[in-house]
């Protein structure tokens, strides 16, 4: 069974599964699949707003798709989120890439 199938498997049985449903955001991103993956972040972090990882993984997924705007409100959003978590690694590497990106 692929990933994909496997994680789609897991959230039928329990889609309030986050690491399942970040796993396969990131399966449907790499695969360049960015309108999936974006459904699969939005849907993660709503129930998950402080899943500091989907917000960095979000943004990355925009900026690979040249949405520079969208990934910048997103890294806003998971900065904020960092911040409400204590989470200065994640902090730090979003407002990194944020400044990359202007």
């Amino acid at each position: 069974m692929d990933r994909v199938a496997l994680l789609t498997e897991i959230l039928a049985e329990n889609p309030a599964d986050a690491f399942a449903r970040y796993g396969l955001a990131l399966e449907y991103s790499k695969a360049g699949e960015v309108e999936r993956a974006l459904e699969e972040f939005g849907k993660l972090l709503s129930a998950h707003p402080d899943y500091t990882a989907g917000y960095f993984m979000a943004a990355q997924t925009l900026a690979a798709a040249s949405r520079n705007n969208d990934a910048k409100k997103m890294l806003a959003d998971g900065i904020a989120s960092a911040q409400r978590t204590g989470n200065a690694h994640a902090q730090s590497e979003m407002e990194a890439m944020l400044a990359e990106l202007g």
